[in-house]
């Protein structure tokens, strides 16, 4: 099968390497010509130097950009992925973005007789490089058993949440439940540390019960050590955070932690942490 990967970030160049891998014919495109150069020198499959010419010919075209104006910007138009993307076709949006971007997009590819999936993922730079992502997504359900297969290269788990918008809505709530076990972990472990406990033991011991979780076990030796210079960045979660208010605003829910964490993750932008991890809310007790 002849696929598409656009945009060769942090998360988007290991995930289109393990379509290569697993056998997929990957045509590339990234706004950097030298990263797509790059990606085919490890790689091999094309690149193409526009969106559209990377997805002409392709069943899948797959999308992990920065926000809703990237997307746009490598979508539509003349030069998007959508002018050169065949009837019947298939575009999978990975960007973290609006729900209300991944119902414009649907009904601009539904006009053109093509198919749309919003489909952001979890696991992070580690996750991607690794193949064991989470995928959210919103669409059609026979579309999505069609997209499946493919996206299992890179995804130990995807999940249909719901029609076009679904996969975002999805997604906003995994950042907001990341922002309160960060912030928990960050307030326990600065507790710990001023009573004098051994971290190791510690987690060790509490990582079993109903304190465990995955950022427990996988950040707290970086987060006792001050070590934050890898991982989701604090400039890419203060993005997503952004996109649930606005649309909480819209449905009414109330987001009393996460706009405190929010305002907490500016303090650490302000000094200097932009690119830190999301774990590096712990400096703010480290001053």
């Amino acid at each position: 099968m002849k696929v598409a990967f656009i945009g060769l970030g942090v998360m988007g160049y290991p995930m289109a390497g393990h379509l290569q891998k697993a056998g997929y014919d990957v045509c590339v495109y990234n706004r950097t010509a030298a990263k797509a150069e790059q990606w085919q020198k490890e790689f091999g499959g094309t690149m193409a130097n526009t969106p559209a010419l990377a997805a002409k010919g392709c069943e899948i075209v797959f999308c992990c950009v920065g926000n809703d104006d990237d997307v746009r910007q490598v979508t539509l138009g003349d030069e998007g992925a959508l002018a050169g993307m065949a009837e019947h076709s298939i575009l999978v949006d990975h960007t973290t973005a609006s729900a209300e971007l991944a119902r414009e997009l649907d009904k601009i590819a539904k006009s053109q007789h093509k198919f749309f999936l919003d489909a952001p993922v979890s696991g992070g730079q580690a996750g991607a490089e690794n193949g064991v992502l989470t995928v959210m997504v919103g669409g059609e359900a026979d579309v999505f058993e069609k997209v499946k297969p493919v996206m299992a290269a890179y995804a130990k788990f995807s999940q249909l949440m719901g029609p076009v918008g679904s996969g975002q809505l999805a997604k906003m709530v995994n950042q907001i439940c990341i922002a309160g076990v960060v912030q928990g972990l960050a307030e326990a472990f600065n507790f710990a540390e001023r009573a004098g406990l051994d971290a190791d033991a510690l987690v060790a011991t509490i990582s079993k019960g109903a304190a465990g979780s995955w950022q427990m076990e996988n950040r707290y030796k970086t987060m006792f050590a001050g070590e934050y210079n890898f991982g989701f960045a604090v400039d890419w979660m203060r993005k997503d955070l952004a996109i649930a208010f606005k649309e909480a605003e819209k449905n009414g829910a109330e987001l009393p932690m996460t706009k405190m964490v929010d305002g907490f993750y500016q303090e650490i932008q302000e000094n200097g942490g932009n690119r830190w991890d999301t774990s590096s809310l712990i400096s703010r007790f480290k001053k």
